[in-house]
């Protein structure tokens, strides 16, 4: 029993030693991507193209609405031929706007590729100066603040390296683009 209390608490004190030899950072990125003219630059142009985007299914929405709106009003006048036709039209138009809708705004749709296009190579950007900035400091691990998969309870003001990381993207800290 002696043993295994020795060779438990040696394990614990061995692990003790690793842990407090390790130095520790946080980066906040979106205090970071709010001082890079760049990062703002894009997420405005993906919010016109959002909006032009919208602009055209919410169009298009808008006359397949008038389109029903007609169709109703004609209806009695209508033969069964012209009524079917008059449904198949509406029909068929509703399908090309959902498919534009989702070729815009769907998972692998124009929007996203776009924001992967204008946003994956800031961050790469950020990624590899953050990994400079910690090799150069002599930092083991850094954590984002920001990030939803990551919490802090706390973080001593310290170990944040977010300004350094601006200086080495050449920029200014607290001077944030609007």
């Amino acid at each position: 029993m002696n043993i295994k209390k020795y060779v438990l608490g040696s394990f614990l004190f061995v692990v003790g030693l690793t842990a407090s030899a390790q130095k520790f950072a946080y980066v906040d990125t979106e205090y970071i991507l709010k001082h890079m003219p760049e990062y703002k630059s894009s997420l405005t142009q993906l919010d016109g193209l959002s909006k032009l985007y919208q602009k055209q299914i919410d169009d298009s929405f808008a006359d397949i609405d008038r389109m029903y709106k007609t169709y109703q009003a004609d209806q009695v006048l209508l033969t069964d031929e012209m009524r079917r036709r008059r449904e198949n039209d509406i029909i068929e138009k509703e399908k090309k706007a959902k498919e534009m809708q989702r070729q815009k705004f769907g998972p692998d749709g124009e929007l996203f590729q776009m924001r992967t296009k204008l946003i994956k190579p800031i961050q790469e950007k950020v990624t590899t100066t953050i990994a400079e900035t910690a090799k150069n400091k002599f930092i083991d691990f850094v954590f984002d603040k920001s990030s939803e998969s990551t919490m802090m309870i706390y973080a001593s003001s310290n170990y944040d390296i977010s300004n350094d990381v601006i200086i080495r993207l050449g920029y200014k800290p607290g001077t944030l683009v609007n």
